[in-house]
């Protein structure tokens, strides 16, 4: 194999985040046998998510483990992924289109003048050429890109989480190169610490089910239920911007196009009437169920299933039912 496509991991509370293994999966299909796998890690201390993602490549794993690095800072990671890059050479890399990947992916193209399709949720391939599915306009429709032909080229992709299978483990591992010499630039800032606001243990953009309110839980204390539901299905808490906006909840909740994007497998929307901002975040979800006492609401529309009743007297009877089902 003459290629590489890099996919650069991200790691979260000490962890490789689930994105990583679907990146991974979308190089795999894109490069379809004619090139290696590798992957960049880049942090401090990362011997161990190192050795385990080596399982997952067949190319290597080209490490840069810095004190500066522990910890996500825009300028210096970019400069350590363009270090690492560059001992790779690939023809593609591959991102999650997470916060990290949509900051970082432009940065790399930018400095490797390379073309970026951001966003995409399937890979194709039709005469020869690699296709790359991404949606539009709240995901009512849906445009299929390829890149320009440049032999010399290269080509950054961001991934949307939960479209992709996790890529399984490979038979053997890729070598590991550690380096701790890169150099880094002065840097003009740095980070001094990180508070975290979340919708609880589970990522929202990564859950395979969400349970969302909106200004049908009427306060606080509404997502009390919403929360109970997650808790025994497993689920993220979130929610729309009129919930968040109404100050029931942190906007690192909030869903939709001015919020974060989820694609969980199941999204259960309680109290929420369906705007089209809302939409734009939850509508490629694969099965919806939409829970409100307006049966013209908007939701119902998109809703693979739904239920025309009061929340506070719905969710409860749900969870009890769910919870005597899963024990």
């Amino acid at each position: 194999m003459s290629q590489t496509y890099a996919v650069i991991a991200e790691t979260r509370e000490g962890k490789l985040r689930q994105v990583t293994f679907e990146a991974i999966e979308a190089a795999r299909r894109a490069q379809q046998g004619k090139a290696a796998v590798a992957a960049v890690l880049i942090g401090h201390q990362v011997t161990e998510l190192a050795e385990e993602l080596a399982r997952y490549v067949d190319g290597p794993v080209q490490v840069v483990d810095r004190p500066k690095l522990a910890a996500y800072h825009a300028e210096a990671t970019f400069q350590a992924a363009i270090a690492a890059l560059n001992g790779l050479n690939p023809s593609a890399v591959f991102l999650g289109h997470t916060a990290i990947g949509r900051d970082l992916a432009p940065m790399i193209a930018a400095r490797l003048e390379a073309g970026q399709i951001s966003d995409v949720t399937a890979i194709e391939h039709a005469g020869g050429d690699t296709i790359y599915v991404r949606p539009l306009y709240a995901g009512k429709a849906f445009e299929r890109k390829r890149f320009a032909e440049n032999p010399d080229g290269t080509q950054i992709v961001t991934v949307r989480p939960n479209n992709f299978p996790a890529a399984e483990p490979l038979p053997s591992s890729g070598p590991v190169v550690t380096s701790s010499e890169t150099p880094l630039p002065n840097l003009r800032s740095a980070v001094k610490e990180i508070v975290r606001k979340t919708s609880g243990k589970i990522d929202l953009t990564e859950a395979k089910i969400v349970v969302s309110g909106g200004r049908g839980v009427k306060s606080a204390e509404g997502f009390r239920p919403l929360e109970r539901l997650a808790e025994v299905l497993n689920a993220a808490v979130g929610a729309s911007r009129a919930a968040c906006d109404a100050g029931y909840c942190d906007y690192a909740m909030q869903i939709g196009q001015t919020g974060k994007v989820v694609t969980p497998e199941i999204y259960i929307a309680c109290g929420i009437s369906g705007a089209i901002q809302h939409l734009a975040g939850m509508s490629q979800s694969r099965i919806i169920i939409a829970i409100n006492k307006d049966p013209e609401a908007p939701i119902f529309k998109v809703a693979d299933y739904g239920i025309v009743g009061d929340l506070f007297e719905v969710v409860p009877l749900l969870t009890e039912e769910l919870e005597k089902a899963l024990s």
